[in-house]
């Protein structure tokens, strides 16, 4: 498979690219006066990069018909992104490419199972069509969990069968993260099965707090990877069980801080950083992957290593060899910049040609921003199928105390709490003054009228209710809130707009961000994007919000495989127990 990645060179390309290295003819562009990373040997080069095309074809004192003088700036790999999940951005992959690109990220590994889990097939295929032809170049891993778990509704299946066709791709590397670790563990044939289909290729793991046999018996499954670490001793356990470690620091999960002190000289080469979650308003103002070198850099990790766990151990641990480095024969994507201490990236190449800085300072593929048009009878257009009940949200009272979800900063992990609730004429209700709010998970996919109800504590919301279709990974209707009534307006408002993100005070959404594709992404350019989303986190905080971007941490408050309790639209879920239980103890 990675062989089909690579492209071909022809005899002329080649006996060119032999001339112009050898300097018997002037390469086509030479990059003048650089301090070149060379991520093979950790140390900085002064020398020319020369290019042949796309690629480049030497390092060292070099003539070319065209020269830039780059004023002895560092010369890096084009950064490459190796776990996120593009969906969470809000944005299409046309926009998030052209928002990543001046950031020096150059190529991106992505895990559509979000769009899958509502659209099935054709929400891939969607991401294959999109991402085509983008100065970034967009590889896909092919979602193993679609549905993520049997204890939530999905809007689609994608079985062994799904798997195998789309590991033809020529952009599709390998198997999606596994986030059945349960299944895996347990020898579920389906589970095992997606396993197979993926046998000789990558397999991403996905394991959080996994330990002991039980954590052997799943890397023994060739799953060569974790980003769910949150402690240093899980991810040394883990690297010595031969497992790759993916830093994350994400929108909502941050584990770079923990995790940083794993890394050093014997272990850095089997680690990356990598975002998973990165929202649009952060990636916009802040950055992405150049924005955790930097972090990592002011935490004390050496910046050749750095960048390295974002360049080269990318390529390599995902097969993608024309990539990852500036040397000989490798593509020409790079990344220029002047502080090698803070790095912030002022021109980037893509395939040998100036994207961004220079006389192409608003490049990078912003003309292409905006989402390609689909057909309007397309399934990610029509996303949300849901049947509304009477007085959905209602919990009848009971004697006893109930499960509550309760947030950790920071983490997607949370932890369950016993709580006496508070009762209101003969109903179970929110208390605000107590920090707790009503959850509920409504299935979107099918008109089935299921409703899961719980309870948070952490958002810190004092009135009102917010509303998503945004709730991983199954992607069904996210409401909480302070009050019932207000919850049942944001729901409806919800299923009006066809998906997206909505915000109710005082019996009135006051703000909205219409999700058109899949209820996941807006087909509206960055720009756009970043200002409703803005809009809406501030109409959030206006309720007490204590929590920057409630709508993302809320998101994964229904995703059943991250422990310890869970909300589906089947009802709460014990992930350690890997089953169902009830609100009430």
């Amino acid at each position: 498979m990675a062989q089909q990645l690579e492209e071909s060179h022809n005899i002329g390309s080649m006996r060119r690219q032999l001339r112009q290295a050898q300097g018997s003819e002037p390469a086509d562009l030479v990059l003048k006066n650089c301090r070149v990373v060379n991520v093979f040997s950790r140390e900085i080069l002064e020398a020319d990069v020369a290019l042949t095309g796309e690629r480049i074809c030497g390092v060292g004192q070099y003539r070319g018909k065209e020269e830039i003088d780059c004023e002895n700036m560092f010369v890096a790999p084009g950064f490459i992104e190796g776990h996120v999940h593009i969906e969470s951005s809000m944005l299409g992959p046309r926009q998030f490419a052209a928002a990543v690109i001046r950031h020096g990220t150059t190529s991106v590994v992505c895990d559509p199972h979000e769009l899958a889990n509502v659209a099935g097939m054709e929400g891939v295929q969607y991401f294959l069509d999109q991402s085509e032809g983008l100065d970034v170049a967009i590889y896909l891993m092919a979602p193993s969990c679609v549905p993520a778990t049997h204890l939530e509704t999905s809007g689609a299946e994608l079985a062994a069968a799904e798997i195998g066709e789309l590991l033809t791709h020529p952009r599709v590397l390998g198997l999606a993260e596994m986030m059945n670790f349960p299944g895996v563990v347990g020898g579920v044939p389906a589970v095992l099965e997606k396993i197979q289909a993926g046998s000789g290729l990558v397999i991403d793991g996905h394991a959080p707090g996994l330990s002991g046999p039980q954590l052997q018996a799943y890397v023994g499954c060739d799953i060569g990877s974790d980003h769910e670490c949150s402690t240093a001793d899980e991810a040394r356990e883990k690297l010595r069980a031969g497992m790759r470690i993916f830093i994350r620091e994400g929108s909502s999960a941050k584990n770079l801080e923990d995790l940083v002190g794993v890394v050093n000289q014997s272990t850095s080469h089997r680690c990356l950083l990598v975002t998973d979650d990165c929202h649009p308003g952060e990636l916009s103002r802040e950055g992405h992957l150049d924005r955790i070198v930097r972090k990592a850099v002011r935490l004390g990790l050496d910046p050749l290593i750095a960048i390295q766990m974002v360049t080269i151990q990318v390529a390599q641990y995902f097969n993608i060899r024309s990539k990852g480095a500036v040397a000989p024969g490798f593509v020409g994507d790079l990344v220029l910049f002047d502080d090698l201490e803070d790095l912030r990236p002022r021109w980037v190449f893509a395939g040998g040609r100036q994207v961004v800085g220079g006389s192409e300072e608003d490049g990078g593929g912003l003309g292409k921003e905006e989402a390609a048009p689909v057909e309007s009878g397309h399934r990610v257009l029509r996303s949300v199928n849901c049947r509304m009940v009477k007085k959905p949200f209602e919990i009848k009272a009971r004697p006893g105390r109930i499960r509550c979800i309760g947030l950790l900063e920071d983490q997607l992990l949370t932890e369950e709490l016993h709580l006496d609730p508070t009762i209101y004429d003969d109903q179970v209700v929110a208390d605000p003054d107590r920090d707790l709010l009503k959850l509920a998970v409504v299935e979107r996919h099918h008109g089935s009228g299921n409703v899961g109800l719980g309870f948070v504590r952490g958002f810190g919301i004092g009135r009102g209710a917010l509303a998503s279709t945004v709730g991983h990974d199954s992607h069904n209707i996210m409401v909480m809130g302070a009050d019932d009534g207000e919850m049942e307006i944001a729901l409806s408002a919800l299923i009006e707009m066809n998906g997206g993100l909505v915000v109710v005070r005082d019996q009135v959404v006051t703000a909205s961000l219409p999700l058109d594709i899949g209820g996941l992404m807006s087909s509206l350019p960055v720009e756009q994007v970043v200002a409703q989303h803005e809009s809406l986190l501030g109409a959030a905080s206006q309720l007490g919000a204590a929590i920057a971007d409630p709508f993302m941490m809320m998101s994964f408050l229904a995703l059943p495989v991250i422990p310890q309790l869970k909300l589906t639209d089947r009802g709460l879920v014990d992930v350690d127990r890997f089953e169902h239980v009830d609100l009430w103890l």
